[in-house]
Protein backbone atom coordinates (compact mmCIF):
# COMPACT_ATOMS: atom_id res chain seq x y z
CA UNK A 1 0.00 0.00 0.00
CA UNK A 2 1.99 3.02 -1.06
CA UNK A 3 1.28 6.17 0.44
CA UNK A 4 0.40 9.50 -1.77
CA UNK A 5 2.28 12.54 -1.06
CA UNK A 6 0.47 15.31 -1.23
CA UNK A 7 1.80 18.36 -3.60
CA UNK A 8 1.59 21.04 -1.98
CA UNK A 9 0.85 24.48 -4.62
CA UNK A 10 1.45 27.99 -3.90
CA UNK A 11 -1.94 29.45 -3.90
CA UNK A 12 -2.25 32.98 -5.32
CA UNK A 13 -3.11 35.53 -3.44
CA UNK A 14 -6.79 36.66 -2.90
CA UNK A 15 -8.29 39.31 -0.96
CA UNK A 16 -11.85 38.61 -0.27
CA UNK A 17 -12.00 36.37 -3.23
CA UNK A 18 -10.59 38.90 -5.62
CA UNK A 19 -7.03 38.52 -6.91
CA UNK A 20 -4.43 40.97 -6.57
CA UNK A 21 -4.52 42.08 -10.62
CA UNK A 22 -8.36 42.33 -10.10
CA UNK A 23 -7.83 44.68 -7.21
CA UNK A 24 -5.33 47.54 -9.03
CA UNK A 25 -7.80 47.15 -11.79
CA UNK A 26 -10.52 47.97 -9.26
CA UNK A 27 -11.60 51.91 -8.59
CA UNK A 28 -10.90 53.00 -4.73
CA UNK A 29 -14.27 53.43 -3.67
CA UNK A 30 -15.40 49.85 -4.88
CA UNK A 31 -11.90 48.58 -3.10
CA UNK A 32 -12.92 50.81 -0.19
CA UNK A 33 -16.14 48.35 0.28
CA UNK A 34 -13.80 45.55 0.91
CA UNK A 35 -11.64 47.01 3.40
CA UNK A 36 -12.43 46.69 7.21
CA UNK A 37 -14.68 49.95 8.96
CA UNK A 38 -11.73 52.02 9.85
CA UNK A 39 -9.69 51.66 6.44
CA UNK A 40 -12.67 52.05 4.73
CA UNK A 41 -13.78 55.22 6.45
CA UNK A 42 -10.11 56.85 6.20
CA UNK A 43 -10.57 56.54 2.16
CA UNK A 44 -13.86 57.57 2.09
CA UNK A 45 -12.75 60.94 3.73
CA UNK A 46 -9.86 61.19 1.14
CA UNK A 47 -6.12 61.25 1.66
CA UNK A 48 -4.23 63.81 2.99
CA UNK A 49 -1.87 66.32 1.11
CA UNK A 50 0.97 64.14 2.35
CA UNK A 51 -0.39 60.74 1.27
CA UNK A 52 -1.15 61.72 -1.96
CA UNK A 53 2.28 63.00 -2.57
CA UNK A 54 3.23 59.09 -0.86
CA UNK A 55 1.35 57.91 -3.51
CA UNK A 56 2.56 60.12 -6.47
CA UNK A 57 6.05 59.32 -5.51
CA UNK A 58 5.67 55.61 -5.34
CA UNK A 59 3.80 55.63 -9.18
CA UNK A 60 7.18 57.70 -10.43
CA UNK A 61 10.05 56.53 -8.57
CA UNK A 62 8.76 52.59 -6.56
CA UNK A 63 10.62 53.87 -3.70
CA UNK A 64 9.73 57.21 -0.96
CA UNK A 65 10.07 57.98 2.29
CA UNK A 66 7.53 59.19 4.36
CA UNK A 67 6.34 60.08 7.95
CA UNK A 68 2.40 59.18 7.21
CA UNK A 69 2.18 55.97 9.56
CA UNK A 70 -1.70 55.95 8.60
CA UNK A 71 -1.48 55.43 5.19
CA UNK A 72 -4.07 52.52 4.35
CA UNK A 73 -1.93 50.14 2.02
CA UNK A 74 -3.65 50.09 -1.48
CA UNK A 75 -3.20 47.31 -4.18
CA UNK A 76 -1.08 49.64 -6.04
CA UNK A 77 1.51 50.03 -3.59
CA UNK A 78 2.43 46.56 -3.55
CA UNK A 79 5.99 45.51 -4.65
CA UNK A 80 7.37 48.80 -4.26
CA UNK A 81 9.43 49.95 -0.72
CA UNK A 82 8.51 52.38 1.31
CA UNK A 83 11.03 53.99 4.25
CA UNK A 84 8.16 54.72 7.11
CA UNK A 85 9.57 56.94 9.80
CA UNK A 86 9.20 55.08 13.36
CA UNK A 87 10.12 58.49 15.76
CA UNK A 88 14.50 57.85 15.21
CA UNK A 89 14.68 56.96 11.85
CA UNK A 90 13.28 55.50 8.35
CA UNK A 91 12.84 51.43 8.60
CA UNK A 92 12.74 49.57 5.27
CA UNK A 93 9.20 48.45 4.07
CA UNK A 94 8.32 46.12 0.96
CA UNK A 95 5.00 45.98 0.58
CA UNK A 96 3.47 42.59 -0.61
CA UNK A 97 -0.09 41.60 -0.87
CA UNK A 98 -0.85 40.07 2.44
CA UNK A 99 -0.33 43.90 3.81
CA UNK A 100 -3.40 45.18 1.63
CA UNK A 101 -5.43 47.24 4.32
CA UNK A 102 -3.25 47.38 6.82
CA UNK A 103 -1.68 50.52 7.91
CA UNK A 104 1.99 51.32 6.94
CA UNK A 105 2.99 52.10 10.63
CA UNK A 106 2.10 48.84 11.53
CA UNK A 107 5.51 47.55 9.86
CA UNK A 108 7.11 49.71 11.40
CA UNK A 109 7.92 49.29 15.04
CA UNK A 110 8.41 52.20 17.27
CA UNK A 111 9.15 50.58 20.67
CA UNK A 112 12.25 48.04 20.28
CA UNK A 113 12.03 45.25 22.53
CA UNK A 114 14.36 45.46 25.63
CA UNK A 115 15.41 41.85 27.60
CA UNK A 116 16.79 42.65 30.88
CA UNK A 117 19.20 39.96 32.33
CA UNK A 118 19.79 39.47 35.94
CA UNK A 119 20.47 41.38 38.78
CA UNK A 120 23.08 44.27 39.34
CA UNK A 121 25.61 44.37 41.82
CA UNK A 122 23.73 46.32 44.46
CA UNK A 123 20.38 45.73 43.00
CA UNK A 124 18.71 44.06 45.94
CA UNK A 125 19.20 43.11 49.27
CA UNK A 126 18.75 39.30 47.81
CA UNK A 127 21.07 40.27 44.86
CA UNK A 128 24.45 40.11 47.20
CA UNK A 129 23.80 35.91 47.53
CA UNK A 130 23.49 35.84 43.30
CA UNK A 131 26.98 34.61 42.15
CA UNK A 132 28.41 37.45 39.86
CA UNK A 133 29.76 35.98 36.95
Amino acid sequence: MALKSKVIRPRDFKYRGYTLEELQKMPLEELAKLLPARERRKIKRGFTEQEEKLLRKLRKKGTARTHCRDMVVLPEMVGKVVFVHNGKEFVRVEIKPEMIGHRLGEFALTRRFEKHSGPGVGATRSSKYVPLK
